[in-house]
């Protein structure tokens, strides 16, 4: 095997490496929009979401790359701005970090027009998150 091969195959593996990182069961987050990272790999949303106390805690949304976001949703830099309140359901990562997985299972709505503005194909239909 090519040094090359070898190269881009263990590339794939550990970026993919995710089996059993995240949760089983869905969980669904209401919050505000800190910001938008529209990067490659993945984009992240940060965002503000309440604890049980009324406490913001500073959590992080994984989605896919921002190219996909643009190619397949029509989003711009600008579809998700600060002070957004959304509605998210995804995976969240084990151990309870404020860390939610979009990749797959996924769903994130504009809380206060109810639009959905993404949804993996995989996502559960009927599932309304207003």
């Amino acid at each position: 095997m090519s040094h090359s091969l070898f190269l881009l195959i263990a590339a794939l593996f550990f970026h993919h490496g995710d089996a059993g990182r995240y949760e089983e069961n869905l969980t669904l987050l209401k919050g505000t929009v800190v910001a938008m990272q529209f990067l490659n790999p993945h984009a992240v949303i940060v965002l503000d979401i309440e604890d049980s106390t009324g406490k913001p805690v500073r959590w992080r949304a994984e989605m896919g790359a921002a190219n996909n976001l643009v190619q397949q949703f029509g989003w711009k830099k600008d579809t998700l701005k600060a002070g957004d309140k959304i509605t998210i359901i995804g995976r969240r990562i084990k151990g309870g970090s404020p860390y939610i997985n979009l990749t797959e299972m996924a769903k994130v709505i504009l809380t206060d027009s109810g639009k959905e503005i993404f949804q993996t194909p995989n996502a559960l239909p009927g599932l309304s998150l207003r």
